[in-house]
């Protein structure tokens, strides 16, 4: 019987041990200078959305009982496109007193994103101009509409490539 053969297994676990400690180790360093990119939904980070998630969903019945909003497409250019919106009431009439913001976002990154409440109220269609689209591809238009008290998200997702795309 050979002398070493008991004496390797006690190097083999602290091998095992000190391998798995370096590869917890490299996952910590290696994550921690990952760029990852936070949630914008609901125009805030998703820690803040998860912990007021009732209210934005109530929020959100309540509007729907008194008000529509309806994305009106437009063509979408690299620079000076125009996104509009059009709210009403249930019985279809124009609510005047809206306050809209957007936010245009790619879905990967926050480079590009742009935040604009200045929209502008035309024949029933709040419209805001001057929004860039500086990629081609996929973009998310999340707009917070406001009436009184109440307030609804609504998210659409636009293809600057294909104008005729547009999913909500």
């Amino acid at each position: 019987m050979n002398k070493n053969s008991g004496r390797i297994w006690p190097y083999s676990i602290g091998g095992a041990i000190i391998l798995v400690f370096g590869f917890c180790v490299a996952t910590v360093v290696v994550t921690s200078n990952a760029h990852i990119q936070e949630s914008n939904a609901y125009m805030t980070y998703y820690q803040d959305a998860d912990t007021n998630a009732n209210d934005l969903i109530n929020n959100r019945i309540a509007f729907d009982k008194k008000y529509k909003i309806n994305y009106v497409p437009a063509k979408l250019h690299d620079s000076e496109s125009v996104v509009g919106y059009k709210v009403t009431d249930l019985n279809s009439k124009t609510v005047n007193n809206a306050k809209l913001t957007i936010l245009v976002s790619r879905p990967e990154t926050h480079e590009f994103d742009q935040k604009l409440s200045d929209a502008k109220l035309n024949d029933g269609v709040y419209s805001f101009s001057n929004v860039k689209f500086p990629r081609q591809g996929v973009w998310d238009i999340i707009v917070k509409v406001e009436v009184e008290k109440l307030s609804r998200f609504y998210n659409v997702k636009v293809d600057t490539r294909n104008t005729n795309y547009s999913e909500y």
